[in-house]
């Protein structure tokens, strides 16, 4: 931990146990730490005095709020930081043997910030579009036409009167589709009423006309009791509101908001889209939306939550499907087929990660934080842990929300060193979002000395991820389990319940780890650093493995080749995204290299005479590496000149296909014997001889 770095710790009025001794030796400071009662209240001095020094760390987080303005008074210029270590530590049962999960703590407050993203910018200027009901659209358009540029979208016009000034457009007709994003809606709708409400004078002319009294002061026609006399068409005269024939019903148009209050969202995601509100039919629902619109207008920004490679993206080539697990998996719609590649929109994206934690490839990574920043932090907070003599240590990942107020919660409600709190060894570990922490971190933290790592899920993020999270863990658990290392290392624990929290992690029993803790840092290279933490794993495994047999969709594996029925036409190579197949240059040959493959199936996909077939595997010798002859054939050579042009079996097998054929029939059948260059001199040679181009209908 850094030297020129002040850290303040307070018990909290004797709530918590600290060792000051143990914790400076832990955190190989020079001198002892000293420790506070009363630093928020009687004890304030100490911390301005602690300013004058250089940059501070905090350990309390309740009184942030306090020390950031005691610090902007004394016009601090340096760095200011907080951590908690309270409920996350020393209140518990077992707060005395908590000292190296605070150390670990504190090491991890004092890393650097890591490197900024890059940004996604939106622009709202306030063009709202309500949608719903009549009666209820237009009351809140009523109500939000003097701070927001309203239009409204009538769905439903029973029983309703618009507005007697008219403020604002109002158009009728029922939503057929909405996408886009804060500032940029695309918003299309079928005009089907006859009374076009943005010619309509409301003269109500049409009203009084109408025999059945099929038009109310909503200008809609109630097309049950209209009996088409059309005398409210001859009343509108030249104004022309009303068409019963109309042609051109589809209606779009562009906006920055929109409010959505019918009974169904019209977009049914997990997470709509920021700048999108639908809810629903409940009037405080609909209040408190109106409340945030107001502060979605002007300009916004928020981090690029990703990085994709399309290079090595798996998901199409040729036409041919492949990979589509980030598509299946994203729950805001912000991902969609391109081509061979895929399209990510970053201001649909809200940053959940799930998108690489299915990426067999590594083509998408979560860049918040970086797979890299992360690592770096479960190395430090391992090493300072296990350094302060800590055992068994059980990583908590948990989201910044919901999450982290749980823990908080359950160690409000413990008594420190009798009942409740986190376990001494339980060390929470905060990130944007859990489902972005796919295998190469889960085995990653297992490969750095973590006995266990929970996933700390809320409802929401269960409902989203949770299947495609817990694919994942399986996968690492078979591999983990199968090497020797017993125990379960990896648990998603979806729960928005503080004693469901307590009993679940009090519960888990301590996992073998690995004897000696990886030194190999994490990157941004998915399959890499999953290469350096299962080798790490397997050299150090109470049971060594050459082979790991593993459940369809795991991304290791091989590829099985019917030799009797592939003809080396190298499709396969040329669909590869991962350079798992190769082929033999000169030679009709078909190689394959283990490590690479990710099990996409395109190989499978691409094959014309289906030779291909997958086989999950986790291979753990140097064969992996090496490259493996999947079938080879006899050359054949042209019986004209001898060069050699194919392979023995693909010329059989096109003479079998082509043999009926009038131009490789009789001496044409040699033809399927030569080369290119001999089969047109062969051709030329023979000039009375039926060609396609003398075939007529």
């Amino acid at each position: 931990m850094s030297t020129d770095k002040t850290i303040k710790l307070c018990n909290c009025n004797q709530t918590m146990a600290l060792d000051a001794k143990a914790l400076a030796i832990a955190l190989k400071l020079d001198s002892p730490i000293t420790i506070h009662t009363e630093l928020c209240r009687r004890e304030a001095g100490a911390f301005h005095e602690a300013l004058k020094g250089g940059d501070c760390l905090v350990a309390c987080t309740q009184e942030a709020p306090l020390f950031a303005e005691l610090a902007e008074q004394a016009g601090a210029k340096h760095e200011l930081k907080f951590v908690n270590i309270r409920e996350t530590a020393g209140w518990s049962k077992e707060s005395r043997q908590a000292m190296p999960k605070i150390a670990a703590l504190l090491a991890l407050a004092d890393l650097p910030e890591p490197e900024p993203v890059a940004r996604t910018s939106y622009r709202s200027d306030g063009q709202l579009l309500i949608a719903g009901p009549a009666e209820v659209a237009v009351q809140w358009a009523e109500r939000l036409k003097e701070r927001l540029e309203v239009s409204v979208l009538v769905t439903d016009s029973a029983g309703a009167e618009l507005a007697a000034v008219r403020s604002y457009p109002v158009w009728s007709g029922k939503l057929a589709s909405v996408s886009g994003y804060l500032g940029a809606f695309e918003v299309a709708w079928e005009q089907a009423n006859p009374i076009d409400l943005e010619v309509c004078t409301r003269c109500n002319a049409c009203i009084r006309a109408c025999p059945e009294q099929a038009i109310d002061f909503s200008y809609q026609i109630d097309l049950v009791k209209c009996k088409s006399h059309r005398a409210c068409v001859l009343a509108c005269g030249d104004i022309g509101a009303i068409d019963f024939e109309r042609v051109e019903r589809a209606r779009s148009e562009r906006f920055d908001l929109l409010l959505d209050l019918g009974a169904e969202p019209s977009i049914k995601l997990a997470q709509p889209p920021q700048g999108y509100l639908a809810p629903g039919r409940d009037p405080l629902a609909q209040a408190l939306a109106a409340g945030q619109l107001a502060q979605l207008v002007g300009e916004f920004e928020k981090p690029k939550f990703f990085a994709y490679d399309a290079r090595i993206c798996a998901h199409s080539r040729s036409a041919k499907a492949g990979c589509n697990n980030c598509i299946d998996t994203c729950s805001t719609g912000a991902i969609s087929a391109d081509g061979d590649k895929v399209k990510v929109e970053p201001q649909l994206c809200m940053g959940c990660g799930g998108c690489a934690t299915v990426c067999p490839s590594g083509a998408m990574t979560h860049a918040y934080p970086r797979v890299s920043d992360l690592g770096r932090q479960l190395k430090t907070l391992l090493a300072t842990y296990r350094g302060a003599g800590g055992t068994d240590a059980c990583i908590l990942f948990h989201n910044a929300g919901t999450s982290r107020d749980l823990i908080a919660k359950l160690g409000r409600r413990a008594q420190p060193g009798k009942s409740g709190g986190l376990p001494a060894r339980v060390i929470p570990l905060e990130v944007h979002s859990v489902a972005a922490l796919g295998m190469d971190t889960l085995l990653g933290a297992l490969a750095y000395g973590a006995s266990q790592v929970v996933l700390l899920a809320n409802e929401q993020e269960a409902d989203e991820y949770g299947a495609a999270v817990e694919k994942q863990m399986r996968h690492a658990q078979t591999i983990v389990s199968a090497l020797g290392y017993a125990g379960m290392h990896l648990k998603w624990l979806a729960t928005e319940d503080a004693a469901m929290l307590e009993r679940e992690v009090w519960a888990l029993a301590p996992a073998r780890a690995v004897a000696d803790a990886a030194s190999f840092n994490l990157s941004t290279d998915k399959r890499s650093t999953l290469e350096f933490a299962l080798e790490h794993l397997a050299r150090l495994a109470p049971t060594p493995r050459e082979e790991i047999a593993l459940e369809a969709g795991a991304p290791w594996g091989r590829v099985q080749v019917n030799r009797d029925t592939c003809t080396l036409c190298m499709a396969c190579v040329g669909a590869c995204p991962a350079s798992a197949l190769v082929d033999g240059r000169d030679r009709p040959l078909l190689k394959f290299i283990e490590r690479n493959c990710v099990q996409c199936g395109l190989c499978v996909n691409t094959c014309p005479e289906q030779a291909v077939t997958l086989a999950p595997r986790l291979l753990l010798t140097s064969r992996a590496k090496a490259e493996v002859v999947l079938h080879e054939a006899v050359p054949f050579d042209c019986v004209r000149c001898g060069k050699p042009f194919g392979n023995k079996q693909l010329i059989d097998n096109m003479a079998g296909k082509l043999g009926t054929h009038p131009m490789f029939s009789g001496d044409g059948a040699k033809r399927l014997q030569m080369c290119g260059d001999c089969r047109v001199i062969d051709m030329m040679e023979n000039k009375n001889e039926q060609t396609i181009f003398g075939i007529r209908s």
